[in-house]
């Protein structure tokens, strides 16, 4: 199974847009939120192509020193499983009964959302003759998948009923553990402890891995860690929201960078690319970068972003292209073909980082690294 891998090899060069991805990063940014959630297990999330840096390299390099592997879907973790990843797979999605053998074949840890799931999970196991690993999904206030909390008793008692299913762990969602306002956090958390008096209200031993704290948990809700945390883009060196407490020293393992293909000098009301949008009142020199909205640089950061060409700040000018942009470097700028440019990253003393990307596009960080295209070639060191 091939699921996010690159859709460009050669023998000969490529363009030169790429991103570099430092895996030695990743690593001191695991060993930080250690420290930070100590005793408890950490979930590295992977999902998403580990949030746009690649899942395969990600994925062999933290394994060794994760807890626990959480995806999205059960192709990833069945990728995972193709590549050799022994360590503990949870899918956080939702299932379709017809998925269920295959995450049973393949070892993969099951998220029981409701009480019909987990007894076709329990059939399954059955029919295959193994023990299902399952952990409970209750929603505390996020209204995608999972039991409301107050009618999580049907779905704990339903698992005391299974002889097929292990129940290792129960969990929930914060919907906005990285809002300076914690109040609907610490409601959910609440919601969330409510649930876990179940197990001693009926003398019940609670499953093993208790868990519920996100990247905006771990980073200002400590009371939420538990048995097991499950850091996201908080892994990747990037901090969930403007607002959240950085509570964490992390550093961002993702820079992206291209070159310029071609530089020119534009005379003034000679408007610039799609739909004319911007022209100059005076000459000026502007030069064209490789990278466009089909490698993942959005379109709707036209006349907004800015990039890094020797150690400078300059805007981007007129509609970005499937494949190419404008830059403007001014009258006097300086920046000539195969010069690098900066899109994520650092150059001198200058820095834009995926949270600028974000402000210039009217989105998140998470949605700015995770829409990277394949195309675009990922080196990672070191």
């Amino acid at each position: 199974m091939q699921l996010n891998q690159p859709t460009i090899t050669s023998s000969g060069s490529l363009r030169p847009t790429h991103v570099e991805v430092n895996l030695d990063c990743l690593c001191q940014n695991l060993k930080a939120i250690r420290e930070k959630t100590s005793p408890a297990k950490v979930m590295i999330i992977l999902k998403a192509n580990a949030y746009g840096h690649g899942m395969d390299a990600v994925a062999r390099h933290l394994a060794p020193h994760a807890d626990y592997i959480g995806v999205a879907v059960l192709e990833e973790g069945i990728l995972l499983r193709e590549m050799g990843i022994g360590a503990p797979i949870l899918v956080l999605g939702g299932i379709w009964e017809e998925q269920i053998p295959d995450f049973i074949k393949h070892d993969l840890t099951l998220t029981a959302s409701s009480v019909e799931r987990l007894q076709q999970i329990d059939r399954a196991a059955e029919r295959l003759r193994k023990k299902a690993i399952v952990h409970l999904k209750i929603d505390t206030g996020m209204e995608r998948i999972g039991v409301h909390y107050y009618n999580a008793h049907t779905l704990q008692e339903a698992a005391l009923g299974c002889k097929n299913v292990v129940t290792e762990g129960i969990y929930s969602h914060f919907a906005n553990s990285d809002a300076d306002d914690l109040s609907h956090a610490r409601l959910q958390l609440a919601r969330f402890n409510e649930t876990l008096h179940f197990y001693e209200k009926h003398s019940l031993p609670t499953p093993p891995l208790r868990h519920i704290a996100n990247s905006g948990a771990i980073l200002q809700l400590p009371e939420a860690t538990f048995d097991m945390v499950r850091p996201g883009i908080l892994l990747y060196g990037v901090y969930p929201s403007d607002e959240v407490q950085r509570t964490v020293v992390v550093t961002p393992a993702l820079s992206w960078s291209s070159k310029v293909v071609y530089f020119k000098v534009t005379q003034p009301k000679h408007p610039v690319s799609y739909g004319s949008t911007w022209q100059s009142d005076a000459e000026t020199r502007v030069v064209t970068i490789p990278v466009g909205y089909g490698d993942g640089y959005f379109r709707a950061m036209s006349n907004k972003a800015q990039v890094i060409i020797r150690g400078v700040k300059v805007p981007q000018v007129g509609r970005i292209c499937m494949d190419q942009m404008v830059v403007n470097l001014g009258a006097d700028g300086s920046g000539y073909n195969g010069d690098e440019v900066i899109l994520i990253g650092q150059q001198a003393d200058q820095r834009i980082t995926a949270e600028d990307l974000a402000r210039w596009a009217g989105t998140i960080p998470y949605e700015i690294l995770t829409n990277i295209n394949t195309r675009v070639p990922r080196v990672y060191t070191p």
